[in-house]
């Protein structure tokens, strides 16, 4: 079996227009431009402001559930070592 001798292309007036140099904006200010189906895109966070990339964690404490979590946490590692210990 040989190649078919017309190549197939991709169907026409279907696909979103392409921009090239579509500007994204963060809520943090910072700017970027990336390839997208759309000219102009609003994100919440960017690999500048994101804790993983930036180091600095940022933990929004809702009702101390942050701290709640932390004692638990510390009980459940003093009944471990308390287990061990026996």
């Amino acid at each position: 079996m040989g190649l078919p001798s017309q190549t197939t292309m991709a169907k026409k007036d279907i696909h979103p227009k392409y921009y090239p140099k579509a500007q994204v904006r963060c809520a943090c200010g910072n700017t970027f431009t990336v390839g997208s189906t759309k000219e102009f895109i609003e994100v919440e966070i960017c690999s500048r402001c994101h804790p993983f990339y930036s180091g600095k964690d940022k933990i929004l404490d809702t009702m101390g559930r942050v701290e709640k979590f932390r004692k638990r946490l510390a009980k459940k590692e003093e009944l471990k070592k308390k287990s061990r210990k026996k």
